[in-house]
């Protein structure tokens, strides 16, 4: 079954499934929903707790499987928890989580919960997995994005009885409070954390958040391409920023660019064969958010366009190896700086036209 993860509380309270499988990246998240299990099976009396973390191609799944069927002295009900960092148990731990699956249903002695990193499409379609899905519940954790972030914030202000004003002098603080948070949702966490302890209950001031809300910011290059392909320049900026002052490596951040302005080409050469848009993404295997933004873009992209892109980032790939080029600057950086916001203002002027179809 699956259970959209803002609805975990409420399912909780009404109910309690003897399989729980809990999937994402995102590590705040994950232990708030883990922790909210958890907490629901020790008031219903699950009070022995045993963890087990799967490393390595020869993990003792035995041990699993007999925990399963043992408790202690101590205890009438027990939760076991399986850990996968890998997100790939193995042949052998395939088997024993679908032995698990179907155990589940006639074991009132034994909750398991079954946590895992962000899964791929091809994994969450595997027997294991599906298995686990059809035997409980699982909780699909996604990542709370840029837009998404300053509600988030104003929510977990509010579960402290704090808030920011209203109208769009609130929304200028959150954005605020976003931009130095955002890819980090720990630390912003904490930061939210540390208001409270800061400042009482009723209205913070776009003054008391600033001062207190540290810039911990962090970012990937993969939100870099969502940013540039949505044709967001003072984004860009700031990520680009952000990414040099962590030492991101100069070379991966090239290739990010230079393969979507790559991917851009490769369909747009498709189109002009007589293939559909839809069947020319799946080809180039462009999925999600990134698909959406190709279809609004490349109809309104011209081919000396993608030309002159692909020519620049040629330069930029040499310069980023240590070679020099007339015309462009000499630091990696700064060229990768013009590099993206080439393409960032091509995609930009893209988005800003009504969107045809192909």
């Amino acid at each position: 079954m699956q259970l959209p993860a803002p609805q975990l509380l409420t399912h909780l309270q009404k109910t309690l499934r003897p399989l729980y499988t809990v999937h994402g990246d995102e590590p705040l998240l994950v232990q708030e929903a883990a922790d909210a299990i958890r907490e629901a099976a020790r008031t219903q009396g699950y009070t022995e707790r045993t963890v087990h973390t799967v490393q390595g191609a020869h993990f003792d799944w035995g041990s699993v499987l007999a925990a399963g069927n043992s408790l202690s002295l101590f205890a009438d009900k027990q939760l076991i928890e399986i850990r996968i960092p890998s997100g790939k148990p193995g042949k052998d731990g395939s088997a024993a989580l679908q032995q698990i699956a179907e155990g589940a249903a006639g074991n009132d002695s034994t909750l398991t919960l079954v946590l895992l990193p962000r899964l791929d499409k091809a994994t969450r379609t595997g027997a294991w997995f599906a298995a686990l899905d059809g035997a409980g519940a699982t909780v699909q954790i996604d990542p709370v994005e840029r837009h998404a972030l300053p509600p988030w914030i104003a929510a977990r202000l509010a579960a402290q009885g704090q808030r920011v004003a209203a109208g769009e002098a609130g929304q200028r603080t959150l954005s605020f409070f976003a931009d130095r948070v955002e890819g980090n949702l720990l630390a912003a966490h904490q930061e939210i954390t540390k208001l409270g302890l800061l400042y009482p209950a009723g209205e913070l001031s776009a003054e008391q958040i600033e001062a207190a809300v540290l810039n911990v910011a962090r970012f990937d290059v993969f939100k870099l391409s969502e940013a540039v392909l949505a044709g967001r320049r003072e984004r860009v900026q700031r990520m680009l920023d952000g990414l040099q002052a962590e030492g991101e490596s100069e070379v991966l951040v090239h290739y990010t660019l230079a393969e979507d302005i790559r991917a851009l080409k490769r369909v747009k050469d498709a189109l002009g064969q007589g293939r559909p848009l839809p069947m020319a993404l799946r080809e180039q295997r462009i999925w999600g958010l990134r698909e959406r933004l190709f279809e609004r873009v490349l109809p309104h992209m011209t081919d000396l366009q993608l030309h002159g892109l692909l020519q620049a980032a040629q330069q930029v790939d040499g310069i980023v190896k240590g070679l020099k080029h007339p015309g462009w600057p000499a630091q990696p950086w700064a060229a990768l700086h013009r590099l993206a916001q080439s393409l960032c203002g091509a995609c930009g002027k893209a988005v800003s036209r009504p969107v045809s179809r192909v």
